[in-house]
């Protein structure tokens, strides 16, 4: 057995016990805080997409990081004149690490930011995976475990939701060269495919269906393929109480090879269908 399947076996052997847990239990301490130290520096992570495109879940790393809400007590630090109360303290060494933090942005331990990230005032939680290159916004948050690729802009008031528990449910993706407009909400495992748009305020999580504009099909339900330009939009459904309209996702275009980096074209798009960025 490897030394992270070991890790691994010991994680689960501590919280199969994990109503027991607290700080005075300094072996659980220590195999927890390793795991934590090794997703701070992108050694391990939550979830990752394989060869078929699936994405895998390491159920046992959320199981490390709920283990240690149990094994930290409460501690107060400071940042300037802030105070925090809390079981984790903030990242540091940023410069070290290549990553661009503008004051008012903070990241949690446990969370890992790439080289050449940028955080204009934003929040990225623990478990959370960002990968380089990636401009974080103003007011936007990065939820636990989420996994945010290279490239990508989550554009300012962005929420990218959170997904701790239960352990094996699938953290939000955010894939590759993705834009994700402002106010758009992507929660519940939801993911959004390399290259693809999501124009301005949409919101997107497993229940919400995904329409193909030309043909009228549900493409997916959560899901936006890779290199599409997707905006909010609602369909109509009827009910024994009348007839209501209920949200969903429209791609309004694939993106062809010359469009897929042209910030032009993309702006022009979606001015086309009436959205904003």
């Amino acid at each position: 057995m490897g030394v992270m399947n070991e890790l691994e076996a010991r994680i689960r052997h501590w919280y199969s016990d994990i109503g027991a847990m607290t700080p005075d239990n300094l072996e659980a301490r220590r195999d927890v805080e390793l795991v934590i130290s090794y997703l701070d520096d992108g050694l391990l992570r939550v979830a990752e997409i394989n060869e078929h495109n699936d994405v895998v879940v390491h159920d046992w790393v959320k199981l490390a990081i709920l283990l240690l809400f149990r094994l930290r007590g409460m501690e107060t630090s400071e940042a300037g004149p802030m105070e925090f109360h809390d079981k984790l303290a903030l990242k540091h060494d940023y410069a070290r690490r290549g990553v661009r933090v503008v004051p008012g942005a903070s990241a949690r331990y446990g969370s890992f930011l790439s080289p050449g990230v940028i955080m204009m005032p934003s929040y990225v939680n623990i478990g959370a995976w960002v990968g380089p290159g990636t401009m974080v916004d103003t007011w936007a948050t990065v939820g636990s475990c989420a996994q945010i690729g290279a490239n990508v802009h989550l554009a300012g008031g962005v929420g990218i939701g959170g997904v701790l528990e239960p352990a094996n449910a699938t953290p939000v993706i955010i894939e590759d060269g993705a834009f994700i407009g402002s106010r758009c909400m992507v929660v519940e495992g939801a993911r959004v495919g390399k290259g693809s748009v999501l124009g301005a305020g949409t919101i997107l999580n497993p229940s919400i269906p995904v329409i193909d504009a030309e043909t009228g099909e549900e493409v997916s339900r959560g899901y936006v393929p890779d290199y599409c330009v997707a905006v909010s939009a609602s369909r109509r459904r009827a009910y024994p109480g009348g007839e209501f309209f209920l949200p969903c996702v429209l791609i309004i275009r694939r993106l062809g090879e010359g469009e897929r980096h042209d910030k032009v074209a993309l702006n022009n798009i979606l001015r086309e269908s009436g959205v904003s960025t």
